[in-house]
């Protein structure tokens, strides 16, 4: 996991299923959206910047 991350309150989508497969969670911090796999959080996280976020869910919501 990234350093610093763990204090960081993580959730996952409200369109995850019950099966708890396939889903990633994410974090939001002031300069960024931190995401990792929620099947291992032990993984190491990636940030993305809050503009690039807002970016890539604009593009997912279209799909």
């Amino acid at each position: 996991m990234s350093s610093g991350t763990s204090e960081l309150a993580w959730f996952k989508s409200s369109y995850s299923g019950s099966e708890g497969d396939s889903c990633v969670e994410i974090a939001i911090a002031e300069q960024a959206v931190h995401v990792r796999d929620s099947k291992d959080v032990t993984h190491p996280s990636f940030a993305v910047g809050r503009e690039g976020w807002g970016q890539f869910v604009r593009f997912a919501s279209k799909r």
